[in-house]
């Protein structure tokens, strides 16, 4: 691609917001960029930024997401919008008809499914209007959703395909409680139902259960994985060359470090589940999550000497069984992101940096209008080898009877 693009970022001070932008202005990229702007509504955020990365096409701007007009006025004149502003804020539909309105490429880091599956709705609606969408391109979903592809594509014919990712922490305990990603997401994927796909249909099935131990490499180890409320389940099982093989079964599950994973049991245990319906505190109605929020952030302000130096290890694996040429086979493809010094500065590198490759991809490759899951759009060949330039590890085996 010879055009300089602009890239509007909505939410773009944020955790994940701000390693997208990384990557985006590192020297992997493979897109000329511009301008990327930048939206967001912490200003004080927006210009630490600024001066860390010290690069003229990085541009800030205020932005209250909730105002319509200003909005509109966000993506004027972008080739591309990245929603990155949090899935359970509440503006995901907003943001996704705001960027058909004004004829701009959409990305989204996935909405639990719920809004996933509304937003694929549109298909028809974007492809009359020439513009592209593709939902969930962070790490989980988005290069999980790729993986699936891949492992799809090595069988004739798919009987289950069952997809796991797993992190654990190496170090020293951390005596401070520091959530993995957004408190929201972390608490629905532990207190809501969620779908899967089972016997040839979508079930819904209760948090925490689907429970499955797993024996992995180190630092993993023994590992205890369970459904949990997701995206990739929605989509995966009815992608044009996934469907048409037969598949009667897929299946999402998570595993988080032991230590993580008995804190949010117990929270969910003691009512954060219920999030979002407000209690009442000396006359006060307030959100449960505000309220978790708050003091989990204060927590974590104030024992800021005492969390320790710890590295994040994560694996992400899908096991298709199906048939090849009319043997019973099976195929496996891993992604494991092991600690680098690439990722000094992310929060979160696998899940930015991998929707900054979705985002080059779609800019750089011939476009194809409407709305996508990451499995139907991108190819996984090119696709993986964007991911090893990050050092993602990268392994696909098939076995035949």
């Amino acid at each position: 691609m010879t055009k300089k693009v602009i890239i509007s970022i909505l939410g773009g001070a944020g955790m994940m917001g701000q390693g997208i932008i990384r990557d985006l202005l590192s020297d992997r990229t493979i897109i000329e960029i511009a301008e990327l702007r930048m939206f967001d509504s912490d200003r004080k955020r927006m210009a630490a930024l600024r001066a860390e990365l010290d690069d003229a096409r990085l541009t800030a701007h205020d932005l209250d997401v909730s105002d319509p007009r200003a909005l509109a006025r966000a993506l004027a004149g972008s080739d591309v919008c990245i929603n990155s502003v949090p899935t359970l804020a509440g503006h995901q539909m907003a943001i996704f008809e705001a960027a058909l309105g004004a004829g701009v490429d959409y990305v989204d880091l996935g909405g639990l499914g719920t809004y996933t599956v509304k937003q694929l709705q549109w298909q028809e609606r974007f492809r009359q209007a020439g513009v592209v969408a593709v939902l969930g391109v962070g790490a989980d979903p988005g290069m999980s959703n790729v993986i699936c592809r891949a492992v799809a594509d090595e069988l004739d014919e798919v009987d289950s395909i069952n997809l796991y990712w797993a992190a654990t922490l190496t170090g020293p305990e951390n005596p401070v409680l520091v959530p993995p990603y957004s408190v929201s997401t972390v608490l629905a994927e532990y207190a809501h139902p969620c779908l899967q796909f089972l016997d040839g249909r979508h079930v819904e099935c209760a948090p925490q259960t689907g429970v499955e131990t797993i024996d992995l490499p180190e630092p993993w180890g023994r590992c205890e994985f369970m459904y949990s409320i997701h995206s990739e389940q929605l989509t995966v099982p009815l992608a044009d060359g996934i469907r048409e093989k037969g598949i009667k079964e897929f299946t999402w599950k998570l595993h988080l470090p032991h230590r993580e994973h008995e804190a949010w049991v117990g929270l969910v245990k003691a009512g954060f589940g219920d999030y979002d319906r407000t209690v009442e505190v000396n006359g006060v109605a307030v959100r449960p999550l505000d309220v978790l929020n708050a003091v989990i952030q204060r927590n974590i302000a104030e024992n800021q000497d005492r969390i320790p130096s710890q590295q994040s290890h994560e694996i992400h694996f899908a096991i298709g069984r199906g048939r090849v040429g009319g043997k019973p086979a099976t195929a496996r493809c891993q992604v494991i992101v092991r600690p680098n010094a690439m990722y000094a500065g992310y929060v979160d590198a696998a899940t930015s940096m991998n929707a900054s490759i979705a985002v080059q991809l779609m800019l750089s490759e011939p476009r194809r209008p409407g709305v996508y899951a990451p499995e139907a759009y991108f190819n996984a060949t090119s696709y993986f080898r964007e991911a090893e330039k990050r050092h993602f590890d990268i392994t696909m085996t098939r076995q035949i009877a």
